[in-house]
């Protein structure tokens, strides 16, 4: 199967993609087209509102089928290196709905909810998930302390143990993760993580992460986290 470079989504939506109303909607169509480069399938659809360009997660389809792609990021003149192809506007989105509790940014690629952390990130609810055994090693941090210790931390390397309240597979070429552990300050929102991986998570899961600590991250469409674990290699408990 054709694959497109590692990151090639990501770093077209960091140039071309801006923000505008689409952002955060769902798209409803029939199925006309589909083109399968790994990680996604490239599918055009036949919308009440005329065709258009999707990226979504590998999946079975059906051409003629109905189709809907959640929680959309829209980015403008995406070039396909594999497809030797530009769309001049593509939305990146998923099959299922986010089985999260509420949205954040890309982590389902959608509509801000109404509570904020400290630097004004939407967030996922508290989770009121127990005290987690933190992990171990010298870069080993609660959540809690990173949010504390975020500009100290920024450009490090960070593990992190806690629970996945929130799981979303092949969004932007990534797979995005939140983590809760039980500290943090939940007036201050500053008790879940945001973290980006090419691994696999459940949901309800208790894991492990390591990666490298961003801070005021412009993820696209409008999004900046205020503090993100990015490249995050995942591991069981």
């Amino acid at each position: 199967m054709r694959r497109e470079p590692a990151g090639r989504a990501a770093s077209a939506c960091k140039r071309h993609g801006r923000a505008d109303h689409h952002a955060g909607r769902n798209d409803h169509g029939t199925l006309r087209e589909q083109i399968p480069v790994d990680p996604y399938v490239y599918v055009r659809l036949a919308t009440a509102s005329g065709e258009l360009w999707a990226a979504v997660n590998q999946a079975p389809l059906t051409v003629g089928s109905s189709v809907t792609v959640y929680n959309v990021l829209p980015t403008e003149q995406f070039a396909s290196k594999t497809l030797n192809r530009t769309f001049e506007r593509i939305y990146f989105g998923a099959l299922e709905p986010s089985r999260g509790m509420a949205s954040d940014g890309p982590a389902d690629a959608g509509s801000p909810s109404a509570s904020t952390s400290s630097g004004g990130t939407p967030l996922v609810p508290d989770a009121k998930i127990g005290p987690i055994a933190r992990a171990r090693g010298a870069d080993a941090r609660t959540i809690g302390e990173l949010w504390t210790q975020k500009s100290h931390l920024a450009g490090a390397t960070v593990t992190i143990r806690g629970v996945v309240v929130k799981y979303n597979a092949g969004v932007i070429g990534k797979n995005w993760i939140h983590l809760q552990d039980g500290s943090g300050d939940a007036a201050r929102g500053t008790y879940d993580i945001a973290v980006t991986t090419l691994d696999a998570a459940t949901l309800g899961d208790t894991v492990t992460i390591t990666g490298t600590v961003r801070t005021n991250r412009d993820v696209c469409a409008g999004y900046t986290f205020t503090v993100i674990v990015e490249e995050a290699k995942v591991t069981g408990r």
